[in-house]
C-alpha cells in the first residue's frame, strides 16, 4: 500500500473523523489543552466501543435472519435502528460522519437566522437520521459533495425545525415553553397528539388519565431498558429455532449453535444481543456527549434565544404510566403489522424492535395523554407502532442494496422525509 492509499483509508476511519470534528469543537471554544486532548480521546475511544457492540450486534442479528429464514422462509429484518446504524458506519462511515458534523452546524445556522429556534441536542437521533439521509443520497449514486451538504443542510433544517411541529403538546406536557422534543418520531409524536385531541372532542367529559390506572407489576421491568431488550429477543429468538425445528431444520441450528446445547442457544443469543446493545450505547453516548457539548458551547454563546430540543426520556417523568401504555400499545401496533406483512405475503416482514416500542411507543403514549388520557394514549401509540413497522418497508430495498441488511431505521421521520428524498432524486441522474 503506498502512503498516499494509507492516508486515503485513514481519512474513511470514521473514530478519527469523529475525533478531529470533537477537536474543533473543542478548539473552537478555547478549551485548555487538558480539556482538549481528553474530550478528542474519549471521542474516539468512545466511537471504539460503539463499533465492538455493534460488531456483537451485528453477529447475533445475522444469526437470527438466518435461522427465521430456516423456519419461515421469509427475510425477517428487525426495526433495530442501532444495528442499522452500525452497518451504515462501517461502510459509509465518512459520508455519515460528514453529513452529521455539517448537519451540527446547519442546525445553528438555521437557529440563528430563521424562526426555528431549536437546537437538537440528542446526538444519537442525529447520527441515525444523518445514516438515513446519507444511504438515500448514495442510493442515487449522487457525488460525495452533494451526498454530504445535501445531506447536512436537510439534517441542520430537520433539526431545527421538527420539534417545532410537537411544541403545542410539549407545552401542555411541561406546563412550559422552555424545552422542545429532540427525537426524530416528531410525526409520530403529533399525530399521537391529534389522536389524544380527537378523543377528547369526540368525548368531551375529562378523558380519564393514564395515571389512574393499574398497570400490572410485571410491565414495570420494561423500564428497564437492556432488561426489555434481552427478553425481546429470546422470544423471537425462540420463535425462530422452534419453528425450524418443527420444519425440519433442527440439524443446521444445532451447527449455529457450536458447542451450545440447541435449545438453551436463544437463551444466550438474546442475552448476547443485550449486552452488545448495552456496550453499543455506552460507546454512543461517549462519543457523543463530547462532540454535543462542542456544539451546545456554541449555540449558548451566539444563539441565547435558541430552545434545547432534548431526548425523549425527559418527558417520561411527566406522565408514568402513559409512558407504559404506549409502549404495550406500540407493541402490539408492531405485531399486529407483522400479521398482515405475512398475511398479505410480504417478502420482507418487519419485526417491532422492544427498544423501539418502549422509547417511541412510550412518547407517543405520553402526547396522546396529554389531551385524550389513556385512551388517547393506547389508539395513539397503537397506529403509529403500526407506523414503526410498515414505514421502512419503503426505503429497505434501497437500503439492503447498500448492504444495510438484516435492520432497519423505524421511525417515522426517518422515513416520510427519507421516501420524499428518495422520490425527488429519482427525477435526476447521477454518476457517469
Amino acid at each position: 500500500m503506498s502512503v498516499m492509499d494509507a492516508i486515503m483509508a485513514q481519512c474513511r476511519n470514521t473514530a478519527l473523523i469523529m475525533g478531529v470534528i470533537a477537536l474543533i469543537g473543542l478548539l473552537l471554544q478555547k478549551k485548555n489543552a487538558t480539556e482538549v486532548v481528553s474530550g478528542t480521546l474519549k471521542t474516539v475511544i468512545g466511537f471504539m466501543v460503539f463499533t465492538i457492540g455493534s460488531n456483537a450486534m451485528s453477529a447475533v442479528v445475522n444469526n437470527f435472519s438466518t435461522i427465521f429464514n430456516l423456519a419461515f422462509g421469509i427475510e425477517g429484518v428487525t426495526t433495530q435502528v442501532e444495528v442499522a446504524t452500525a452497518l451504515a458506519l462501517d461502510t459509509y462511515g465518512t459520508e455519515v460522519a460528514m453529513v452529521f458534523v455539517l448537519g451540527f452546524i446547519f442546525n445553528l445556522i438555521v437557529a440563528k437566522f430563521t424562526r426555528f429556534k431549536a437546537i437538537f441536542l440528542t446526538g444519537q437521533h442525529f447520527l441515525y437520521f444523518a445514516c438515513v439521509l446519507a444511504l438515500v443520497f448514495i442510493a442515487h449514486d449522487c457525488p460525495f459533495w452533494v451526498t454530504t451538504i445535501g445531506g447536512g443542510l436537510m439534517l441542520g433544517f430537520f433539526g431545527a425545525a421538527m420539534p417545532t411541529l410537537c411544541q403545542s403538546y410539549m407545552n401542555k406536557i411541561v406546563g412550559a415553553d422552555n424545552l422542545a422534543i429532540g427525537h426524530f418520531n416528531t410525526i409520530g409524536y403529533w399525530f399521537s397528539g391529534w389522536i389524544g385531541k380527537m378523543i377528547s372532542r369526540v368525548s368531551p367529559q375529562k378523558q380519564k388519565d393514564s395515571s389512574e390506572m393499574k398497570m400490572p407489576a410485571f410491565f414495570q421491568l420494561f423500564r428497564d431498558f437492556v432488561f426489555s431488550v434481552a427478553l425481546f429477543m429470546i422470544v423471537l429468538f425462540y420463535v425462530a429455532v422452534i419453528a425450524a425445528a418443527c420444519n425440519g431444520h433442527l440439524p443446521e441450528v444445532r451447527e449455529m449453535a457450536g458447542a451450545d446445547i440447541w435449545f438453551i442457544y436463544p437463551f444466550l443469543q438474546g442475552l448476547q444481543f443485550a449486552a452488545g446493545m448495552s456496550v453499543l450505547i455506552y460507546g454512543v453516548r461517549q462519543f457523543i456527549a463530547e462532540i454535543t457539548a462542542a456544539f451546545v458551547g456554541i449555540s449558548e454563546k451566539y444563539i441565547p434565544d435558541a430552545k434545547p430540543a432534548v431526548d425523549c426520556p425527559a418527558i417520561f417523568p411527566f406522565a408514568p404510566t402513559a409512558v407504559l401504555v404506549g409502549f404495550v400499545g406500540s407493541l402490539l401496533g408492531g405485531l399486529f403489522a407483522m400479521l398482515l406483512m405475512v398475511v398479505f405475503k410480504s417478502p420482507t416482514i418487519m419485526i417491532p424492535a422492544a427498544g423501539i416500542c418502549f422509547f417511541s411507543g412510550g412518547t407517543c403514549g405520553v402526547f396522546g395523554n396529554a389531551y385524550g388520557g389513556w385512551k388517547g394514549a393506547f389508539v395513539g401509540s397503537f397506529i403509529v407502532g403500526i407506523a414503526l413497522c410498515v414505514l421502512p418497508l419503503i426505503l429497505y430495498p434501497a437500503f439492503s442494496a447498500l448492504g444495510i441488511a438484516g435492520a432497519s431505521f423505524p421511525n417515522v421521520d426517518y422515513n416520510i422525509i427519507g421516501a420524499i428524498l428518495d422520490g425527488i432524486l429519482g427525477l435526476f441522474t447521477f454518476g457517469g
